[in-house]
Order: C-alpha cells, then sequence, then structure tokens
C-alpha cells in the first residue's frame, strides 16, 4: 500500500496558513502571510524536494492546488523541481472546479474523498504527498488516512490563523526523525502511532 505523506510549514502553535507570500490566503482575516521568509534554510527546500521526489502523486485542495498551478505550471522546462511539478499525476479535491486545464497532469476529485484516496493508496506506486490543503489534511486525519507528518516547525506563534490539526481530533504519533536548522526551524517527521 501506498504511503500518503502530510508535509507542511507549521508555526509552534500548529498555524500553517499562508506561509508563503502575503495575500497567499487572507481567509479569516488572516494578517500574517509570509511569516516563514525571515527563517529560510536551503536544507527546508532540500527537505520537501526529497520528501517529493519520493513521491509519484500529488494530492491537494483546491486552494492550494491553485496556488501552486498558477506559480508552476507557467514554468518552462528545464529546472528540476518545476519539471516534477509539472509532470507528476495531480489530484484535486473540489466540488466547485469546473475543469483542471489550470494545471496539467490534474484529475479532480468531486465526491467521496475518503473513499477515493483510500483507492489511490491502494494502487500501486510510490508515495503520494500532500502540502498545504488544511481542510483535506484535517478530514483525511479523522478517517486515519495520513502514513506520515513532515513537518518544518518554526519558532514563532501566529495565534490565529488555519491549524494542521482540528481541536476535536486525537492522533497519537511517534517521532521519527528530528533536526534543528541553524535558523530556529525544526525538521520532524511523525508516523501515526497505531496499534
Amino acid at each position: 500500500m501506498r504511503k500518503l505523506i502530510v508535509s507542511e510549514f507549521v508555526s509552534l502553535d500548529m498555524v500553517m496558513q499562508a506561509p508563503g507570500a502575503s495575500q497567499e490566503d487572507t481567509e479569516g482575516d488572516f494578517r500574517h502571510g509570509g511569516w516563514t521568509h525571515p527563517y529560510w534554510h536551503n536544507d527546508i527546500g532540500m527537505n520537501f524536494f526529497n520528501g517529493f521526489s519520493q513521491a509519484d502523486a500529488f494530492l491537494l485542495g483546491r486552494k492550494t492546488w491553485q496556488i501552486h498551478g498558477a506559480a508552476f505550471n507557467p514554468a518552462p522546462a528545464g529546472d528540476v523541481f518545476m519539471d516534477l511539478m509539472n509532470s507528476m499525476p495531480k489530484y484535486v479535491v473540489s466540488s466547485t472546479l469546473a475543469n483542471a486545464d489550470a494545471w496539467r497532469n490534474s484529475t479532480i476529485i468531486r465526491q467521496d474523498v475518503v473513499e477515493q484516496v483510500r483507492a489511490l493508496k491502494q494502487q500501486p506506486g510510490k508515495d503520494i504527498f500532500l502540502d498545504g490543503s488544511a481542510q483535506l489534511v484535517a478530514t483525511l486525519a479523522q478517517h486515519d488516512l495520513v502514513d506520515e507528518y513532515s513537518l518544518a516547525v518554526y519558532p514563532l506563534v501566529l495565534g490565529s490563523g488555519k491549524r494542521l490539526f482540528p481541536a476535536d481530533l486525537r492522533v497519537n504519533l511517534t517521532l521519527v526523525e528530528s533536526r534543528p536548522l541553524p535558523s530556529g526551524v525544526v525538521l520532524m517527521r511523525y508516523q501515526p502511532a497505531r496499534s
């Protein structure tokens, strides 16, 4: 069975909203967009790339898919990371998208998300990679479909914003790796402690 890997940038209070840019996601009057920039270290990018390159499918919520697609789809061929992002099959969960033309190699999952993801995990292949997509991550965590959380934990508390785990969800985890970086970010990998 394929593993579903959730890879996120999170603050110490587990906020994952808009790490990349000020206008990336202002939903809920979020005003802290771009909060990761002061702590950047090249190992963060390498960690993300290494995790992503172990996958052969990308699963995303609609908003994250649109943000990524706008950034990566227009990129000319020749950059290893951009080429990987664009060539990999992508599955976007959305009930509102008319089509998936905005980012090549994309397929829409419109209904029965939990069962569709279970079916994807049953197919032969490498890992399924997911980033961003707060609502989707919450749904998959509630149904115990996440096999690993690969987190870049940033040394700040944001106090508001979309969080990695919903308030009413308990998930027992086992730490499988922890690596502090000079910028104060700690790369951490957790797997669910399943009986």
